[in-house]
């Protein structure tokens, strides 16, 4: 890429389903932003569970028309393994034809070292904290609880993977970090600034969209939690902090997602009050944000929970910690909590039943500038923070012309 005006040309690498659930839809998103956003987009997936727009190239890994790879079969380590030999066999085919490659966690290991060599950038997705921190802490929260996590589950204690992720880490010229939280994580771990380029998630205005017509103030607050029922979101304290306030006497407390084994069992005695309503999975999650009045997220690791996007475009108020990795500002278009701090978190569920001019002063806030955090606006910014990499590594990699001494 010779000017910054120019078309970047990005190698989009996902060893995963693009385009299924979670990370997958992510990844998904992402490239639709990417083109969106005027980049030319190569994109080595997986397999692919949905179309891309035509513009983008796209030629699968582990799936051959309709044969794929079964990654429950070999593995998803060994799927990841696998995907990241093939991409960086192509990658030396596309020499000179990429001007940056953009990869995903346990599927980058070979893809980074040949580009590398090849004199290519990377930036490695980081879609949660640092691996190593948030399975420790994870693991705190779970003995404190009495819990253990299922084996096989993505913070189940995993040595290997975090020898993996480590090792890409140190690969990869930048770490993408979708939150403040997440960048501090790889800080504490003594990671340079510079290494770290601060992107964002997004969500689709399309699919959530607040009600057209002015909210009745109703008697009892409406309050929701979306995701999965586990020590790491936090829906111990939700509940908690809940039951404390007086928001609970006329209030309804709707949970949507699957709990692991063993956690909806600690939490029996809660779940079990009236106003407290667990839904399992929904696939209604958009119209019950839109009628639900606050979106509760007392997460203690995250990356950037994509729940918080959907939530403001539905027009629900956020009540989380500091780690949810959401884009927001504490009063002015949410709340924001300590992690772990039931009292806080308590009155600010209070705080809400009791002043309903500062919930619509809050909901109409989020609402005005919830354009800022569409995956639109996430394409535009990943673009931008390509064009800064591209910009820093040929800095970085320019010779410095040495100063000629006369002949004397």
């Amino acid at each position: 890429m010779k000017s910054g005006r120019e078309r970047v040309r990005v190698l989009y690498s996902f060893p995963h389903k693009l385009g299924a659930a979670r990370i997958c839809y992510t990844a998904w998103q992402q490239v639709n932003g990417l083109v969106a956003a005027g980049a030319d987009v190569t994109v080595f997936p997986g397999a692919l569970q949905r179309p891309v727009p035509r513009s983008a190239k796209v030629s699968p890994t582990l799936a051959w028309g309709k044969v794929r790879l079964p990654y429950r079969l070999v593995g998803t380590m060994h799927a990841c393994t696998f995907h990241d030999y093939i991409v960086s066999r192509r990658i030396e085919k596309l020499a000179g034809e990429i001007d940056i490659v953009h990869a995903w966690p346990l599927g980058a290991t070979r893809t980074l070292k040949i580009a590398a060599r090849l004199g290519i950038p990377t930036v490695l997705e980081r879609c949660n904290a640092h691996t190593r921190f948030a399975i420790e802490v994870v693991k705190r929260e779970c003995e404190r609880l009495g819990i253990e996590m299922p084996p096989g589950h993505e913070h189940a204690e995993n040595p290997e993977k975090i020898r993996i992720e480590e090792e890409e880490y140190k690969l990869a010229d930048r770490l993408l970090c979708p939150s403040d939280f997440v960048m501090n994580t790889f800080l504490e771990q003594e990671f340079l600034p510079e290494k770290l380029a601060r992107h964002q998630y997004g969500f689709d205005d399309k699919v959530y969209y607040p009600e057209e017509k002015r909210r009745d103030l109703k008697p009892g607050l409406t309050m929701l939690f979306v995701g999965g029922c586990a020590p790491r979101k936090g829906l111990h304290y939700a509940l908690e902090a809940w039951l404390n306030s007086p928001a609970h006497i006329d209030g309804t407390f709707l949970i949507v997602g699957d709990f692991i084994p063993g956690y909806a069992e600690r939490l029996s005695s809660m779940l079990s009050h009236p106003s407290i309503r667990t839904l399992g999975h929904r696939n209604d999650v958009p119209q019950l944000m839109r009628e639900s009045d606050i979106l509760i997220l007392p997460t203690i690791e995250e990356g950037s929970a994509l729940v918080t996007c959907e939530a403001r475009g539905s027009g629900c108020v956020l009540l989380v910690s500091e780690a949810a990795g959401a884009i927001c500002r504490h009063m002015e278009n949410a709340l924001i909590h300590p992690v772990g701090d039931v009292h806080l978190l308590t009155q600010h569920i209070t705080l809400l039943h009791e002043d309903r001019r500062l919930l619509e002063k809050l909901r109409s806030s989020s609402i005005k500038t919830a354009n800022e955090v569409t995956w639109t606006a996430a394409g535009v910014k990943l673009l931008q923070v390509y064009r800064e990499t591209i910009e820093m590594y040929s800095r970085r990699t320019t010779p410095r012309s040495l100063p000629v001494t006369p002949p004397t």
